[in-house]
Parts: structure tokens; C-alpha cells; sequence
């Protein structure tokens, strides 16, 4: 008997975003390519640039749907008709998705050049999404070079790369270029929060936090580190901070302020027995060296007056802001901020040395031994007070007794 097998779609692609207004975090992107469909000044070629995970490839396809929908060109695909769906499920034959990392060669190149002449087989448009496209050669490059200054009329490109900058500036000029900017937190939060709740997933709002955090402003990181922690997810199906810190090597928000109390404390023991403990833990050191140096950072912004302007706080917990406020109220501004400098200079050396372990500890012990800084001006007044007063006193003082004069 056959053996039935169910398909499982990792989160990026169960929910992908299928319309520009649900491509979360990419507003100034999504807003005017939209009003260049309403008014019809499309380009014919597109670049899209930004770092991995905020929505290149996707926004391409969504283009892609935009242009070739039955009732487009329109900014709001119908999703319905053939070639929406096709589009979705990589399966049109006027959409073509190229890999530059894999079809890089100048043989690939005029493969697609010969291919131009040939009106689409259904669509509007012939589309051609080329994905790390930094990656083609300078060969390759030339080649296309004419065809992307003046394609055919049913033609259209849109290259997506993590690095513009290594693309020749004459392929640059001929392109409409879209920077795709790294995804808020606040904004990977919500999303995370949102699949989380499609998906009947019980969650601590401290794990989602600890992932959106660790995301870096790649959505895709985060739904990727959303689905291991729904995999390793304890018995009753809840995602907690403690197992979504162990399952990417990281440290807890409440370990990395203990260990920033006992630096404050100038208990250098203490805070070297929190680094051995989360290393024999397999927490990532280097992880754990810039959540140190974000701390500081925050005592550091904890010990300014409020403001209205945009704070990094506003993205952190109360309870955490709280903590945060009790500890830097224990500490001057200036040994905050030369902790601060001795914890940056330390990481670059531990992003670079074989032995993190043994730099991290050596710099919390280090910054935990630190004596106070006092300011030069307060010195001087202490020095000043203790000074005995001396009186007054006028005129020249006697001359010393001597024999008489003759």
C-alpha cells in the first residue's frame, strides 16, 4: 500500500505575503511602485538591493503578478486568475526565476538574450527575476548590457542582489533602483506574533522577542527561527525564552542584565562564573559579547532625561526598562560609558581571535575590577575642602635679633 505523505511548507513560504500592502516593513518601496502602476510608468528593468530576507524575491514576484494579472497592469492582483497563480506556484512559463550564483556564465547570458524575441506564451509580459545578481560575470554583464538599456517592449527585468555595490556601475545606471531596508523590530514583533496565532502556537511574548531581536532585520531569519522553536517547543506545545535561547545559542535577556549588575557590583567573580556558566551552556560568546555591549548601550541611554524623540527603550519591555533604569541609577554616565568602550574594543577582538571564550572572560573581569572615574573638577573641590585654612597675615615678618651695632 502506497505510504501517504503530507507536504510540510516552512513558515517564509506558508505565508508569504501575496500583495505589496502585506509586505510588512518595505512601505517606501511597496508605495511607489504602486503609484507607478496606478499611473503606468513602469521601468522595463528594476533592481531591488538590500540584505538578506526583507523581501526582494518576494516583492519581485509580486510585481510580477502586478504586471501580468488579467485585470493589470494593476497594483492589486486579482490572485485568482491563471497567471496569479502560476506566478505564485513557480510554474509560468512567462516568469522565468534565475539564480545568478548558478547561471552566471556569458552562455547564460545570451541564452536569455535569444529568448527575448519571442513573444510571452500567454502573459502580458516576459519577466525575468534574477536573483544574487552581483554574482553574474563582467562577460555576462556586457552582454546584457544593450538589452537592459532598451529590451523589447513585452520584456521585463528585475534583478534582486545582497550587494550592488560589486555590479558595474554601467549595468547600475540602466536599472530603477529599490534599497529594501533592514525590517524594524517592532515591526518582525508583529509579524511574529501574527504567525504565531495562525499557526495555534502558544508563546511567550518574551521568546518572540528574544527572536525578533536575534533576527536582525531579516524577516526571514525570524520565521526561520519561529519554525525550530515550534520543532523544539516543550510537551505542552509552549514556546518559552529559555528554550528559544538554548535552541539558538544565545543568552536570555535576564541572564545578560545579571551579568551587567554583577559587572556594576565590581564583583568580577560573579560576573565571570555568569560567562562560564553560559558557555558550558553552548551559548554563542559572540552573541553574548554584542547583547553585553546593547546593555551598556541602554544603561547608558537609561540615564538620559525623558525625552519625546525615539528612544531605543521604546522597543523594550517595561519590566526590562525598569531594570534597566535601577541599575544605571547605581552608576555614573562616565564609568557607563567607559564600560561601553572597553566592551566594544573587546568584542572586535573576540569577533576576530580563535579564543572568544577566553577574551569574553577576561573582559568582564577586567570591567568588573575598574575603579570609579571622579571627575577632574569634583577632585579638585574634595582636595580643596580638606585644605587647613591658613590666616592672614601682614606685613613683613621681624628680622631675626642680632648683636648691636656700633
Amino acid at each position: 500500500m502506497a505510504e501517504s505523505l503530507t507536504t510540510h511548507l516552512v513558515l517564509a513560504r506558508k505565508w508569504r505575503p501575496e500583495r505589496f500592502s502585506e509586505l510588512v516593513g518595505q512601505e517606501h518601496v511597496t508605495r511607489t511602485l504602486s503609484e507607478a502602476l496606478k499611473r503606468g510608468r513602469i521601468a522595463h528593468a528594476f533592481l531591488f538591493t538590500g540584505i538578506r530576507g526583507v523581501g526582494k524575491t518576494t516583492a519581485a514576484r509580486i510585481l510580477a503578478r502586478c504586471l501580468n494579472c488579467e485585470k493589470g497592469p494593476t497594483a492589486e492582483p486579482c490572485g485568482q486568475c491563471a497567471a496569479c497563480v502560476e506566478i505564485r506556484g513557480g510554474r509560468s512559463l512567462d516568469v522565468s526565476e534565475i539564480d545568478g550564483a548558478t547561471y552566471r556564465k556569458i552562455e547564460d547570458a545570451r541564452a536569455i538574450i535569444e529568448n527575448l524575441s519571442y513573444r510571452p506564451a500567454r502573459d502580458r509580459f516576459k519577466i525575468y527575476i534574477i536573483d544574487e545578481a552581483h554574482q553574474l560575470t563582467d562577460s555576462a554583464f556586457n552582454a546584457l548590457l544593450k538589452t537592459l538599456e532598451e529590451p523589447p517592449p513585452h520584456v521585463k527585468f528585475i534583478l534582486a542582489t545582497t550587494e550592488p555595490q560589486k555590479m558595474p556601475e554601467t549595468i547600475l545606471s540602466r536599472l530603477q533602483r529599490y534599497d529594501f531596508r533592514r525590517i524594524p523590530y517592532a515591526t518582525i514583533l508583529e509579524r511574529l506574533k501574527d504567525l504565531a496565532r495562525r499557526e495555534g502556537l502558544e508563546a511567550d511574548e518574551t521568546a518572540l522577542r528574544l527572536l525578533a531581536r536575534e533576527a536582525g532585520g531579516s524577516m526571514r531569519d525570524a520565521e526561520r527561527m519561529l519554525e525550530t522553536a515550534m520543532a523544539t517547543a516543550s510537551a505542552s506545545g509552549k514556546v518559552t525564552e529559555a528554550e528559544v535561547a538554548s535552541s539558538l545559542g544565545v543568552a536570555s535577556r535576564t541572564t545578560v542584565l545579571k551579568l551587567a549588575d554583577a559587572i556594576l557590583e565590581k564583583n568580577a567573580a560573579g560576573a565571570l562564573a555568569h560567562v562560564r556558566e553560559l558557555k558550558s551552556r553552548g551559548a554563542n560568546l559572540e552573541s553574548l559579547g554584542r547583547d553585553l555591549l546593547e546593555t551598556f548601550r541602554n544603561l547608558a541611554v537609561a540615564k538620559l532625561p525623558a525625552s519625546d524623540a525615539d528612544s531605543p527603550l521604546d522597543d523594550i519591555p517595561d519590566h526590562e526598562v525598569s531594570e534597566l533604569k535601577r541599575l544605571a541609577a547605581g552608576a555614573s554616565s562616565r564609568d557607563i560609558m567607559r564600560l561601553f568602550r572597553l566592551m566594544a574594543d573587546s568584542q572586535e577582538q573576540i569577533l576576530r581571535s580563535p579564543y572568544p571564550d577566553l577574551l569574553l572572560e577576561m573582559a568582564v573581569v577586567r570591567m568588573a575590577s575598574l575603579a570609579a572615574v571622579i571627575d577632574a573638577d569634583e577632585l579638585l573641590r574634595a582636595i580643596g575642602s580638606d585644605k587647613t585654612a591658613v590666616p592672614p597675615t601682614s606685613g613683613t615678618p621681624p628680622a631675626p635679633s642680632g648683636g648691636g651695632s656700633s
